[in-house]
């Protein structure tokens, strides 16, 4: 986890590489990646992120809410596997949704992921295990990663306020697509995940 002192000098160094991201630094707070320890688990957090998917908050955070009330209050594997799909379902859960939780439930009492492990793992195999469960895409794993255990180079070119972002900082006429985007990153590194925070400020 990072202090502010660090943040404060990540924040300088990236505004000296580029004046156009200076001004959008200058003019937001400081990013607060890493600035407080992860509030739920690393498998709620997953849970969360696969609740949240093409959804607005006030709706993920309502079905959210009633899946942890079917849990019994706590959002653990056991609980979640213990689940009817029907029940799921009811909570407002797409089958998609369902099934992808339930993988992540099942992955996680099978021994397949050791969830609560993933931070001591680098951002390659942390991405190969979570990517190969059902309904768990880069989206999803790049979110994980940034919000739930601070990791400071993640770059999600597949994120739609990141790319309008990125064209309202550097005055693209486009949004550039993911492929474009994925490249561009290349020269903040290994700070990606700050620039990406702040082209959701500039969204």
């Amino acid at each position: 986890m990072l202090n502010q002192i660090d943040m404060v000098a990540i924040a300088a160094e990236l505004s000296e590489r580029d004046a156009r991201l200076a001004s959008v630094i200058a003019t937001n707070p400081l990013c607060t990646l890493g600035s407080k320890p992860p509030s739920v688990s690393n498998f709620e957090s997953l849970v969360e992120s696969v609740v949240s998917q093409q959804l607005s908050v006030k709706a993920a955070d309502t079905i959210h809410a009633r899946l942890v009330e079917l849990c019994g209050g706590v959002l653990e594997p056991t609980h979640v596997a213990s689940l009817a799909d029907e029940a799921m379902r009811a909570a407002g859960l797409s089958g998609a949704k369902t099934k992808s939780i339930r993988g992540l439930a099942e992955a996680s009492l099978s021994g397949t992921i050791d969830f609560e492990g993933l931070h001591l793992l680098d951002d390659e195999l942390i991405s190969t295990q979570l990517n190969a469960l059902w309904g768990i895409g880069p989206w999803t794993v790049d979110m994980f990663m940034m919000h739930q255990i601070s990791r400071l180079d993640v770059w999600p070119t597949g994120d739609l306020g990141v790319r309008r972002g990125w064209q309202n900082i550097f005055g693209l006429e486009a949004m550039p697509e993911a492929k474009e985007l994925a490249p561009l990153g290349d020269s903040f590194r290994p700070y990606r995940s700050v620039v990406a925070w702040y082209c959701w400020r500039a969204a």
